[in-house]
């Protein structure tokens, strides 16, 4: 690595809408796409689109709306190893962004983590924003944002509890971008119309994985259930910020019935049971 941010690599994939199944953009992947632009027109990088399955698929055109003026298309089948075709094509490049996962397909959330341990990069999970600096301090302010000439990439990554935490990271990296990222994609129909779908061939390998995976409809998921809150919002609060303990007993010694005897009179207790 020089050194400086000259080529930046975003991933996108196929996403499906969560009510009806029909194939669209992920919003995640979009939310990458516009990081990257960002990026690329602040500090003067290329920034390439890539996508591992099948070229002739529409959904790929909504990127371009977003502002891809070409979405590189990898030919590869379903059972194949994307991870591996896309490892080879971004070898190379100072920033690969991806999304957190995609929302269909074999969505196990690992094509980020794989991806990196081909390329020998370091990772960043759930990324908000990314900026480039000199300095490998968090802490420090940047001073260089608009310096092409940066070695780190300053991170700040989304933690549960509305708890944020910055990072830095030497380039080259891979950064997976988290849905909630600061940054809003803007569809025009006008860019859709002038940028491209290419397509390339991969030396795309069978997945040793595929055989292991099973694709079924989703079912309803359980509903939890859950005791009566019967505290003030104030305590509520409280308990949100403090480990203080919220009541219950810890059953360790007994018999398995007695175990179980325990559940059933917590549920018959906050009457989530009528038997």
């Amino acid at each position: 690595m020089n050194g400086k941010l000259e080529r930046i690599a975003v991933l996108v994939s196929v996403g499906r809408h969560p009510v009806s199944g029909t194939a669209r953009y992920s919003r995640n992947d979009a939310v990458a796409l516009e990081i990257g632009r960002t990026l690329g027109a602040r500090h003067g990088a290329s920034c390439d689109v890539l996508h591992a399955g099948d070229p002739a698929n529409a959904v790929l055109e909504e990127y371009l709306a977003l502002g891809a003026a070409r979405v590189e298309v990898l030919s590869c089948r379903d059972t194949d190893d994307a991870a591996a075709a896309l490892a080879t094509r971004v070898a190379g490049y100072d920033l690969v962004l991806t999304g957190t996962r995609a929302e269909g397909a074999f969505d196990s959330g690992m094509l980020p983590y794989q991806l990196a341990h081909r390329l020998g990069y370091p990772l960043v999970g759930a990324a908000v924003d990314v900026e480039l600096a000199t300095n490998t301090d968090p802490a420090q302010p940047l001073t260089t944002a608009g310096n092409a000439n940066a070695s780190h990439a300053r991170i700040r990554q989304f933690l549960p509890k509305g708890v944020r935490r910055r990072v830095a990271v030497a380039l080259p990296a891979v950064v997976a971008v988290h849905p909630l990222a600061t940054a809003t994609p803007r569809y025009a129909y006008a860019r859709l119309r002038a940028g491209s779908i290419a397509e390339q061939p991969a030396h795309a390998v069978p997945s040793t994985e595929a055989d292991h995976w099973t694709l079924a409809a989703a079912t309803v998921r359980p509903v939890r259930l859950a005791a009566p809150e019967k505290r003030s919002g104030h305590s509520r609060m409280l308990a949100a910020t403090t480990t203080e303990s919220r009541g219950g007993s810890v059953v360790i010694d007994g018999t398995c019935v007695e175990k179980a005897q325990a559940v059933l009179n917590y549920l018959r207790e906050h009457q989530l049971i009528d038997y």
